[in-house]
């Protein structure tokens, strides 16, 4: 019974998230698309996160060659 409640209210919670998710159009995001300046916006991001897991990736490398040392 409570496995079923938590389910109800899961699926409840989960259905009426797209109605609060409705924000407001800014001026800033409308001219930022309009000149094409997001697209600089993402590229920079996902040059960020593709350095963060590059370098990750590498001390994870370095992590166990040293624990195989051992």
């Amino acid at each position: 019974m409570k496995k079923l409640a938590l389910f109800i209210i899961a699926m409840l919670t989960l259905n009426a998230q797209p109605l609060f998710s409705q924000a407001p159009k800014t001026e800033m995001a409308e001219l930022m698309r309009s000149d094409g300046r997001i697209y600089v916006v993402i590229a920079v991001i996902v040059a960020i996160l593709t350095g963060l897991i590059l370098y990750l990736i590498r001390l994870d490398r370095r992590i166990a060659k040293m624990e195989n040392e051992k």
